[in-house]
């Protein structure tokens, strides 16, 4: 067996994706930190702050199943490529109204609301035309390297930028992004083609009512949707109160906001890095449980967190471990669905995953105002730990299922 065949490579239109990921995602990164940190210059409102968040995701909930439809019709490079630049615009119309001193909560959640609508068409359709690009034995490697690329630009490099940008001037950290998706889209224009349509075209209703159907019927995946569900909810209920906890309980300022979510991607990063290793050790599922069980706990100690040095060392096992949990999941919808149906189920598993979110954001708010700004991370991490209970049993069953044990089982090809 020679050396090519015993490690086969990742192919040159993968990195050029991996490239356009991590461009945008240092824009989005500096976008992360900045969005909160003028929503909190426009209000001290905790239930106002989660409204822009809200709005953000919403999409998820609206848009998620006729945009999955769209990636199994049309050509998915095509769907990206479009999407990065009609972000581009809505963040650049975000950095010329904030340069102004001409936007409020209201404007703020509207354009929240269409650069998440972006957001959904876009990453269903990076997410349906990966395995295009990736031989399935090379998935969880390339979904890693996904992953770190984006923790490194969203949560390790961005942030700190975008902290440091804003401090300057409001408007530098959301133009850097708007710079950042029109740069991906470049990239993404050097692709081929092959996001292309996938089968007939039947009515929009017929398409996505196929992609219901096929999620219903697979056990473990409907399980693994509804549990991301509560745990995304869970997620926004104490992220939205984080910016609050940081610079009014802790005292941080907006370079010290940004560092703190720097400091939380080291655990992201390294899940990117070991996730493939971590999974082949322990196998997919004992991993997701492993995973899931962490969160629990480390959303009880985040609310209870005395410093931002404890805070930032709790947000990087919870990145971690989320970032473990994304590359077996991701991996695992791309190995058992098939291609034609691929974005339509990722569209109704994500909507089911993160269409709660706004209502979490919105909770997480209510929460903060009602209890004081601690008060939501240990409420996420009660909630968490219920589901998770219920859940084990269909996790611990599909564990022992001999198709999946066959889906995960090493390929001796790959040495």
């Amino acid at each position: 067996m020679t050396q090519s065949e015993a490690a086969p490579r990742l192919s040159r239109g993968y990195w050029r994706l991996w490239w356009a990921t991590g461009i945008s995602s240092v824009g989005d990164g500096a976008f992360t930190a900045a969005i909160p940190l003028l929503a909190v210059t426009l209000t001290h409102d905790a239930r106002l702050v989660s409204v822009v968040s809200a709005a953000t995701f919403l999409p998820w909930l609206l848009l998620s199943l006729p945009a999955g439809a769209l990636v199994d019709r049309y050509d998915r490079v095509a769907l990206m490529r479009r999407s990065q630049v009609l972000q581009a615009v809505i963040v650049a119309a975000i950095a010329v109204l904030a340069a102004f001193d001409a936007i409020g909560i209201p404007a703020l959640a509207v354009l929240a609301f269409g650069l998440g609508a972006c957001t959904v068409v876009f990453s269903n359709a990076a997410q349906a035309v990966l395995p295009d690009l990736v031989a399935k034995p090379l998935l969880h490697r390339a979904n890693g390297h996904q992953q770190v690329i984006t923790t490194v630009g969203l949560q390790f490099a961005g942030p700190p930028v975008g902290g440091l940008l804003f401090a300057v001037a409001v408007a530098l950290p959301f133009g850097l992004d708007a710079a950042s998706f029109a740069v991906s889209a470049v990239l993404l224009g050097t692709l081929p083609g092959r996001g292309r349509a996938l089968g007939g075209h039947p009515p929009m209703r017929t398409a996505i009512a196929d992609g219901l159907r096929w999620l219903a019927r697979h056990r473990l995946l409907r399980t693994l949707a509804l549990l991301l569900g509560v745990n995304t909810f869970c997620w926004q209920l104490g992220n939205v109160s984080l910016v609050l906890l940081a610079t009014q309980e802790l005292r941080l300022d907006a370079p010290g906001y940004g560092l703190l979510l720097a400091g939380a991607a080291v655990g992201s990063l390294l899940g990117g890095l070991l996730g493939a290793p971590v999974v082949e050790r322990m196998g997919a599922l004992p991993a997701l449980i492993a995973a899931l069980v962490t969160n629990v706990v480390t959303f009880v100690g985040i609310g209870l967190s005395p410093n931002a040095i404890v805070l930032g060392a709790l947000l990087a096992v919870t990145g971690f471990v989320t970032t473990l949990w994304n590359v077996v999941t991701v991996s695992l919808r791309q190995q058992l669905v098939p291609s034609g149906l691929l974005g339509r189920v990722n569209s109704v598993y994500r909507m089911l995953g993160w269409g709660l979110m706004p209502l979490g954001a919105l909770a997480g708010g209510v929460v903060a105002h009602t209890f004081g700004v601690h008060a939501p991370y240990p409420v996420a991490g009660a909630l968490r730990g219920i589901f998770l209970v219920i859940a084990m049993p269909v996790l611990i069953r599909a564990m022992r299922a001999d198709d999946l044990q066959a889906t995960h089982k090493p390929d001796p090809n790959t040495g």
